[in-house]
């Protein structure tokens, strides 16, 4: 969110739609992998609808080549993309992966949940009383 306001402030829109294009592109195909790797690993369990394995498998190739040729095309614009991806790894690995945080983090991390979900109107807030797994 931050790295979109700066791009905002710095570039226009149209070079933003452009670095979010991309980013949503990759996403579409990841979780097509994923669903083709669930499939696979996981073939009995429960789902509401199944397509043939032909339908996503040929997705993904028109996904590779439309992903190649963006590369190719445009790399800063795909870098950029990239780049701002990336910004969410020091936040996973603070808020999800760091297991033993101090108690001043973890009250932070679930003031800015609470602030942000009353902010957004995304979820009824918890805030207070979360308990912890």
């Amino acid at each position: 969110c931050l790295a979109t306001l700066i791009i905002m402030l710095v570039g226009d829109t149209y070079t933003l739609i452009n670095y979010v294009s991309f980013i949503n592109y990759l996403c579409y195909g990841v979780t097509i992998i994923g669903l083709i790797v669930l499939r696979w690993r996981k073939p009995k369990i429960f789902r509401p609808i199944k397509v043939n394995l032909l339908i996503p498998i040929t997705y993904l190739a028109f996904w590779a080549f439309l992903l190649i040729f963006s590369l190719y095309s445009e790399p800063v614009v795909c870098g950029v993309g990239l780049i701002i991806i990336l910004t969410g790894v020091p936040v996973f690995f603070l808020g999800v992966y760091w297991r033993n945080k101090p108690k001043c983090v973890n009250r932070l991390i679930e003031s800015l949940t609470c602030w942000g979900q009353k902010l957004c109107f995304v979820v009824y807030p918890q805030c207070g009383g979360a308990e912890e797994d």
